[in-house]
């Protein structure tokens, strides 16, 4: 999927809540992307669309995938932090934490990006296979 299709098809993660996914791809540390495949023939993806002078990936995911697969999603919320940079040499950060869970276990994924204050360091989120959420 080209970028242009993923910026036409972002929608909020919380598109999520209520889902039943069933496979889940690039849930790990140092991940740059993260897929989700739902039991209605949906497929989300986030990543962030690198543009040029700027690193974003996963830093570290508590709790366990497994968790995730098989139940219905009871939460899916986006949370930015200010919180502390990893290196001194950051000129720009931006912590996004995802938190999801279902009645089995709580999964928090903790992306951490960094730039020279010029490039975004956000994730994106899209749908990108399947029906329309």
């Amino acid at each position: 999927m080209s970028y242009g299709d993923a910026w036409s098809n972002r929608c909020p993660f919380s598109t999520l809540l209520g889902k039943t996914v069933t496979h889940i791809s690039g849930l790990e540390a140092g991940s740059d992307r993260v897929v989700f495949d739902c039991a209605d023939g949906t497929q989300f993806t986030m990543a962030h669309q690198q543009d040029c002078c700027e690193s974003v990936s996963i830093d570290d995911v508590v709790g366990h995938a497994a968790d995730l697969i098989g139940s219905p999603l009871t939460m899916a919320d986006e949370v930015d932090y200010d919180g502390q940079r990893q290196s001194q040499y950051d000129e720009s950060f931006t912590w996004t934490f995802y938190k999801l869970a279902t009645i089995k276990g709580y999964v928090d994924i903790r992306w951490y990006g960094t730039s020279n204050g010029y490039y975004s360091e956000s994730v994106d989120f899209w749908q990108s296979g399947g029906v329309t959420p």
